[in-house]
């Protein structure tokens, strides 16, 4: 990396130099914009419309990067963090802006995703649906355990915002308060020194699952999530419906009661054994759940459920959707898809191929599962065009 830029045309900036910076946008990621003769300087922990001392810590050819000094001209949107260790954790970003406009920013940067990334129409995003808790909302969070050799401890935390260092934490406040209550428990019993990362999670009431198995890990808008997936398969009037890479079948046994017959589907045995059980709790008839990958299994379900009346639901990592299952769904071509992602960016990659290969968006909704945080969840809305 060169210490400056090359490109005559961008400002002489170099490490180190000290700047005032006015914030004019907020990129997805969390980081405020601010431009220097149109060179453009992330910067984290500001809030569009402020004026900051900022000091350049990287350069690029086509941008910097630089740490708050300090403010000197605040927005009437900026509060005071809850969490002490806010500016140096790296769990959250938005501490330091009201909810209300964490949820405009958010909602803003799904639609410019979409529409720079996916060459789609920002109409196509509904408004963002808040989350009723912003604060004390995860049932799930990893903490990992490092050695401070200058203090001589182990310290337990996330790490830092921009290195690989642990920030020591004795409350996490967008954690369950019985996460930490099992954070604490944690710091009096040591685990073994050859466990760096700890797992603390609530489980989830009525649900079969194995410990490590993914779960939302927001009960508080759950709901919420359930519903926008609710009306989106009552809408296309789907009689049949395919859970692919279903996990422990939370999205078909919700909705099972709207489709004459469903089918989840996974490839990890720890998640389909307790799907299995899941289904049997709940003494439904009209589904099953089949061990192996989706794609292989495809064809023979096609003979079962006509593609002109099925719903095929994806959920898949922050990743998005490997090209296999693309593939998949444009051979398969059902009726409706729904995608719940909770990487707009992805989501965006992966909507366009579709687009490209037999489907139209009928919408996309935002919700904020993850307030506090740069991340959003979003549902998308698919047909066969």
């Amino acid at each position: 990396m060169e210490d400056t830029v090359s490109n005559t045309e961008n400002p002489p900036l170099k490490i180190d130099d000290q700047i005032e910076l006015e914030i004019d946008d907020m990129a997805f990621g969390g980081e405020g914009v601010g431009r220097i003769k149109d060179f453009v300087i992330f910067v984290p922990f500001v809030i569009k419309g402020e004026v900051a001392l900022v000091k350049i810590t990287e350069m690029k050819k086509a941008f910097g990067r630089a740490k708050l000094i300090k403010i000197l001209k605040p927005s009437d949107e900026r509060v005071e963090p809850r969490c002490g260790h806010f500016g140096t954790c790296g769990g959250c970003q938005y501490q330091h802006i009201t909810y209300e406009t964490q949820q405009r920013i958010k909602e803003t940067q799904v639609r410019d995703l979409f529409e720079r990334i996916g060459g789609l129409s920002k109409e196509l995003v509904k408004n963002l649906i808040p989350c009723p808790e912003p604060y004390n909302y995860r049932n799930r969070i990893m903490v990992r355990r490092q050695w401070n050799k200058i203090e001589q401890r182990a310290v337990y935390g996330f790490l830092h915002w921009d290195s690989r260092l642990v920030v020591d934490l004795q409350e996490c406040h967008i954690a369950e308060h019985a996460l930490n209550h099992q954070l604490a428990e944690l710091r009096e019993n040591p685990p073994p020194r050859n466990m760096q990362k700890v797992v603390l999670r609530m489980m989830p009431d009525d649900w079969e699952m194995h410990r490590d198995s993914f779960f939302q890990n927001n009960f508080h808008l759950l709901p919420e999530l359930v519903n926008t997936v609710r009306d989106c398969l009552i809408d296309s009037g789907s009689k049949y419906l395919v859970d692919a890479y279903c996990g422990i079948g939370f999205f078909s046994l919700s909705l099972a009661d709207l489709v004459e017959g469903f089918v989840g589907i996974d490839i990890d045995k720890q998640c389909i054994l307790p799907a299995r059980k899941n289904l049997e709790a709940r003494s439904l008839s009209n589904g099953e759940f089949l061990l192996g990958k989706t794609e292989e299994h495809m064809d023979e379900l096609l003979k079962r459920f006509p593609a002109e009346e099925t719903t095929i639901i994806l959920d898949p990592p922050r990743k998005g959707c490997h090209q296999e299952g693309l593939d998949m769904l444009a051979k398969a071509y059902p009726q409706q898809v729904i995608y719940v992602s909770c990487h707009p960016a992805t989501l965006a990659r992966d909507l366009k191929w579709l687009c490209e290969n037999g489907y139209k968006i009928e919408k996309v909704t935002p919700l904020d599962m993850f307030p506090q945080t740069q991340h959003v969840e979003c549902v998308a809305d698919l047909r066969r065009s």
